[in-house]
């Protein structure tokens, strides 16, 4: 039997609540003018074992069970139990990802042959690892009625839930900056049929409205669909447990991943901490946050100032001292990796809490260093947007500075697909900032720039040129 209840993760407050009700954050600690996230938790007295996972991964995604053994998330259901019923689960087949033994890249980053591995979650159906979370989150939407679901987004979190919501027949709306969008994100929501708004702001300004809509406004009957939903993290845990599975579920040295809102990196720290309560698995992984220069709040508290988990009892006042200069120095986020480019991360508190539960590290790489390594990344295996490769800079720099070593097995977190981003794609390789055929080009900086050769309409020159 399984019990399912939100819990408030202040251990100081630790307040529970239903399934059944909506929130973005404690009540009690709100009633003493406290932010405190909301974790799901689980009192389970049934037996699991990774074979039942495995037996499920053959199905042919028929109705029923058939349909959530087909996902890549849902397969893991045990792990995850907080519905009620079958019919409440909103599944597109998402999580059929693979995780890909990088071994040329391995070499060019310092690792051992075999060591380094690749998760592709660019192979979602939305393109991105978001819709990991969105399956959970909209069947927690389903199990309460909701009918219409909001998001902030820098992109893939409005294509994915602008997809689901037309899956699950839900009204949805995205709220974008104003600023730089990748157009191949923007273009699915458009397609997809989202109300997209486009607010006068960057991101933190869309997650500040759209949350205040959430809560302040609940006549509208607004659902809130970004990763300070507890319910998102819970479905982008199958990630991990993705990983296991395709090892054998051998726990890998490292996971590493970039770091923007840091749902991604909380929802590892918690899947391996509920894995080790159960018995699945005898040791945690490291892990590593890659945050870009331009858009490093984590790096800053977490590297920089020593902020720290503490068990719960984490600095606070450090926190909002790093917020109140960057809002006196007029400070905005900005980097070439759109899908990091955040500020004021909702999930901070968790992260710093994954960071203790997977003896973490964070660091900082700058946009060229990004640009490179996703060039690396195309080169020698599969494409990916600049967010991704960000994971395999960080292990780069990592290796280089003796934190990981040569021989460790290493998985970075692929988050997003190429085609997400095609105009860094093409910038880096032709130095032309906009795909226009009429641009001047400008000479390609990029070590594996690969610019389309001009060749006269001639077949000696063509030959020539081959």
């Amino acid at each position: 039997m399984t019990i399912a209840f939100q819990q408030c993760i202040d251990p100081d407050c630790g307040a529970t609540y239903g399934v059944d009700e909506v929130h973005v954050s404690c009540p009690r600690c709100a009633e003493h003018d406290r932010v405190s996230l909301l974790d799901i938790r689980y009192d389970q007295t049934d037996d699991v074992s990774f074979e039942t996972f495995e037996r499920r991964w053959m199905t042919k995604g028929d109705e029923g069970d058939g349909a959530l053994d087909f996902s890549g998330v849902w397969r893991f259901r045990e792990l995850l139990p907080f519905y009620e019923s079958t019919d409440q689960v909103v599944t597109i087949g998402e999580g059929r990802t693979n995780l890909q033994d990088a071994r040329r890249l391995a070499g060019e980053i310092g690792l051992g042959r075999g060591r380094l591995f690749l998760q592709y979650e660019g192979l979602n159906p939305s393109g991105s690892f978001k819709d990991n979370g969105m399956t959970a989150a909209f069947t927690h939407a389903r199990l309460i009625g909701a009918k219409r679901v909001a998001c902030a987004s820098t992109g893939n979190t409005s294509a994915s839930l602008a997809m689901f919501a037309s899956l699950s027949e839900m009204r949805g709306i995205v709220f974008i900056g104003s600023g730089k969008i990748a157009l191949g994100k923007l273009s699915q929501a458009l397609d997809y049929g989202a109300r997209t708004l486009q607010i006068q702001g960057d991101f933190d300004d869309c997650l500040r409205h759209v949350h205040q809509i959430a809560t302040e406004r609940r006549e509208l009957g607004i659902y809130l669909m970004n990763s300070v939903n507890p319910f998102r993290l819970e479905g982008q845990k199958a990630i991990m447990y993705r990983i296991l599975e395709a090892r054998d579920w051998n726990v890998p040295d490292w996971i590493v991943v970039p770091g923007g809102n840091l749902g991604n990196c909380s929802a590892f720290g918690k899947a391996f901490l509920e894995l080790r309560e159960r018995g699945l698995i005898d040791r945690v992984p490291r892990l590593a946050v890659i945050q870009a220069s331009g858009a490093n709040p984590l790096y800053e508290l977490y590297t920089k100032r020593h902020v720290r988990w503490n068990d719960g009892r984490y600095d606070r006042d450090a926190v909002d001292r790093l917020y109140a200069e960057m809002d006196d120095s007029g400070y905005k986020p900005h980097t070439v990796a759109s899908a990091i480019e955040i500020a004021r991360p909702v999930n901070l508190p968790k992260a710093l809490r994954a960071l203790q539960i997977m003896d973490g590290v964070v660091r900082e790489i700058d946009d060229d260093t990004i640009l490179e390594h996703k060039a690396m990344v195309g080169r020698f295996g599969f494409g990916c947007e600049p967010a991704s490769a960000a994971s395999v800079a960080g292990t780069h720099l990592l290796v280089e500075e003796g934190v990981i070593g040569a021989g460790e097995d290493v998985v970075c977190i692929l988050t997003g697909h190429e085609l997400k981003d095609p105009d860094a794609t093409v910038q880096y390789h032709t130095g032309i900032e906009k795909p226009d055929p009429q641009a001047p080009a400008l000479p390609p900086e990029g070590r594996l720039a690969n610019p389309p050769m001009p060749v006269a309409d001639d077949l000696e020159a063509i030959i020539a040129a081959l």
